[in-house]
């Protein structure tokens, strides 16, 4: 049998309050105190019964993860960091695909598996601020993502405007001056498109570049058949562009494709850049410059939230924005090996 609270107190000689206090990490216990209770845990292999501790809380020690795509690995790369950083906490990971669809989006805001989970991370692409509004599931909920800003609830998302910005004006101090951008999407919906756009927008302007609305392929969806298709379409054009600015990896890597089969070399004859940095690009054939969001840091951040929430820190705050960092990392296909 697994040992009990009992059994630590006993080895290490101290009672079963002090070791309920090391387990659960609170800071009053003297560092002598604490040393024999955690060499006591570990001589005993001491394994805490989270499921008794979630019941004796209320709590099922269950969350869910709600996105769009499971196998895009942009939400694949996110769910593993969301998983390990739910795991420091002691729960379980449930998770959900909504393709993005409304009517599966309103499930999930409606409530999952009712009394199953403690909370919800959600990042959504066609619910709406009304959606939010006539939530009527009380489980704590942190939003990811671009869809909603500044709504009635607490939300983790990187600066896509200054992101876009940024790799757009990388592009623009390698001399390029027709620049492409793949991606952009008219329904309201695409809120990443939107502000991705807008960003690249805001660095021509900058740069006292044009805007060509000829340069700006739209997309369906962000595979990487639409950035092939997209390169295709960009090249066939009289003046085709020097560089190309795709709003994801995956884009990215179908107009690498696109580009290597038309004779074209990369970044020589045409820079191309991403946004993501999922691991595919760090091994593609030029390695892909793109925008590389912390994604560790989206999901920690999104499960302290939560775990906040769930503990009734600062007793019931306003809806709290959080901004995460990301940084440009440059490859091959923009400055060559």
């Amino acid at each position: 049998m697994s040992a009990s609270l009992k059994d630590v107190a006993r080895l290490a000689g101290v009672s079963i309050k002090t070791v309920s206090n090391v387990v659960n990490g609170y800071a009053y216990v003297s560092p002598k105190t604490r040393e024999k209770v955690e060499q006591a845990l570990a001589q005993l292999d001491y394994r805490p019964n989270l499921t008794a501790r979630n019941l004796r809380g209320g709590r099922t020690g269950i969350i869910a993860l709600a996105l769009p795509e499971l196998d895009a690995p942009y939400f694949a790369e996110l769910s593993r960091s969301v998983i390990d950083a739910a795991a420091e906490h002691g729960w379980t990971v449930l998770i959900d695909q909504t393709d993005g669809l409304l009517d599966r989006e309103r499930q999930v805001l409606q409530g999952i598996r009712e009394q199953m989970i403690d909370g919800l991370i959600f990042s959504p692409l066609a619910i709406g601020e009304e959606d939010l509004a006539g939530r009527t599931d009380r489980t704590p909920m942190v939003l990811l993502g671009e869809r909603v800003l500044d709504g009635p609830t607490d939300h983790v998302a990187i600066d896509n405007l200054a992101a876009a910005r940024e790799i757009t004006a990388h592009l623009i101090g390698l001399g390029h001056t027709r620049i492409a951008a793949i991606g952009a999407q008219d329904r309201p919906s695409a809120g990443t498109a939107h502000l991705r756009l807008t960003g690249y927008r805001q660095a021509l302007e900058a740069a006292g570049l044009p805007f060509d609305e000829r340069l700006v392929a739209s997309t369906e969806s962000y595979r990487r058949r639409d950035g092939a298709e997209a390169m295709g379409r960009l090249l066939a054009l009289p003046e085709p562009p020097q560089a190309v600015f795709c709003f994801n990896d995956l884009l990215a890597l179908g107009a690498l494709r696109t580009a290597l089969t038309s004779n074209l070399r990369v970044p020589e004859d045409i820079a191309i850049a991403g946004f993501d940095d999922i691991e595919d690009a760090r091994y593609s054939t030029p390695t892909l410059t793109t925008i590389s969001p912390d994604k560790v840091a989206i999901a920690r951040s999104a499960v302290e939230l939560l775990d906040e929430r769930l503990k009734g820190v600062g007793g019931s705050p306003p809806p709290r924005e959080v901004r995460v960092d990301h940084r440009l990392r440059i490859g091959e296909s923009t400055a060559g090996r």
